[in-house]
């Protein structure tokens, strides 16, 4: 599914989930300020509550997405053991397997290696060219195929990020109505309205909170899937000049 596509259905999907669930499940929880205190507060927090549930429910589903992701792109087995196995068939000649074994790998670690295992089987037949013009097309390869995989392992990354910036202006709107609905209920004629006030500021405050939590995951969740994809990308640096130096050793 293209990234443009995910991102439009997400958005719908989460503006109609959170629409439904302010206008009709959350009222139906509602049981008072005595029996359901947080929730009734939720309730009667102003209309920014629902683009705070929306947003923290596309925060929920790329952070799934992200799981899921980099799940498939480690591939079927841990990738130090798939690395050490890959290593151990180029040092011994055995390109077949090592072709296989990404095969049955697969994965973005497994793409870039097979990329570079299939291009030496290419080359290494052909007597005209020197060895390092060899060693040059199959580091070439995989460099192409890292290129490849590299926006896919960083895909809604921006996202995570641009979301953790939204939910906190928007939860700072949320708390700018709030406080305009306190002072109104402070301003009007004779004594102040107190139930508007302690309305006014308790919008405020839950539409800071929402927002302040959002955010708070958002920012968590972006900078650990960027270390994530970090060590991801060192990993498969690490395995393909491991695999490069093997090559370079056996045709010294």
């Amino acid at each position: 599914m293209k990234q443009s596509t995910f991102t439009i259905i997400t958005l719908v999907a989460s503006f109609v989930i959170a629409v439904s669930f302010y206008a009709f499940i959350l009222p139906a929880m509602d049981k008072g300020v005595d029996e359901t205190p947080l929730i009734h507060q939720i309730t009667l927090a102003g209309p920014v509550v629902p683009i705070l549930v929306m947003i923290t429910l596309m925060l929920v589903t790329y952070i799934v997405e992200r799981i899921i992701t980099l799940g498939r792109a480690k591939g079927s087995n841990p990738l130090p053991t798939f690395f050490a196995n890959f290593t151990k068939n180029v040092r011994e000649g055995k390109y077949d397997d090592a072709v296989k074994l990404c095969d049955n790998q697969r994965g973005s670690a497994a793409a870039v290696l097979k990329a570079g295992a299939e291009q030496w089987q290419r080359v290494a037949k052909d007597n005209s060219m020197s060895t390092e013009k060899r060693l040059s097309e199959t580091q070439r390869a995989i460099n192409e195929a890292r290129l490849l995989e590299v926006p896919f392992l960083e895909r809604n990354l921006i996202a995570l990020s641009t979301i953790a910036s939204v939910a906190t202006m928007v939860g700072l709107l949320g708390t700018t109505i709030g406080m305009i609905r306190a002072f109104a209920a402070m301003s009007s004629q004779g004594a102040p309205n107190a139930a508007e006030l302690a309305r006014g500021i308790s919008e405020a405050l839950v539409n800071t909170a929402l927002g302040l939590f959002a955010a708070i995951a958002g920012i968590v969740a972006y900078n650990f899937f960027v270390n994530k994809v970090d060590q991801f990308n060192y990993s498969i640096d690490e395995a393909a000049y491991l695999t490069v130096e093997i090559l370079k050793d056996k045709e010294a």
